[in-house]
């Protein structure tokens, strides 16, 4: 099975897909680390970690699709998580494999700015943590951002029948609910 945890920046889908690997034991693919290695490694790509988030899923969606046509050819399990995962571009793989591949988005279109960011630094990652190493309004007009984001990622969810769960209220007992999803008998039994 293939697990895909899509959506905003700081929606939660890192603790998602840490959670989901802890429980099913399998090993997860952060597409920031795909996007990292572009920007670093071959930045003549054009692909880099300053676009908006639906400008990188365009320009990677070929090989995202074929690294995962390949995933499903070889039987792997695998979680899947970033913002790089357009709901119009995913839904044509998923009706091609529906039994093979788990699909949720993750994002926070109801909530204030000013609370977002309070949000942003009392779940941050610490040390590692590349937002919070910028001024505030950086973080400000990021959060703004992902917001506007959220609300396309929410109506695309709606327009191509994927699941969308927002974070704007009870932010870790909506993770909960995004994990029991994702490990749901996707054939109902």
């Amino acid at each position: 099975m293939i697990y895909i945890i899509s959506g905003s920046s700081r929606s939660g889908k890192t603790i998602v897909a840490k959670k989901l690997m802890l429980q099913i034991n399998i090993p997860y693919l952060s597409l920031d680390w795909l996007v990292m290695g572009f920007t670093n490694g071959i930045p003549e790509y054009g692909i880099h970690d300053k676009l908006w988030p639906d400008e990188i899923a365009e320009k990677v969606w070929d090989y995202l699709e074929a690294m995962l046509e390949s995933m499903i050819w070889s039987g792997a399990d695998v979680i899947i998580e970033g913002e790089a995962i357009l709901p119009e571009l995913i839904s044509r793989f998923s009706k091609k494999h529906p039994k093979l591949i788990k699909i949720c988005y993750v994002g926070y279109s109801n909530i204030s700015i000013e609370q977002k960011v309070k949000e942003i630094y009392q779940y941050s990652k610490g040390k590692n943590d590349w937002l919070t190493k910028e001024s505030k309004a950086y973080i400000e007009d990021h959060t703004a951002n992902m917001i506007t984001y959220s609300k396309r990622i929410e109506k695309a969810c709606k327009k191509y029948g994927l699941h969308y769960f927002d974070t704007s209220d009870n932010f870790t007992e909506t993770l909960d609910k995004v994990i029991a999803y994702l490990l749901k008998n996707p054939l109902g039994k």
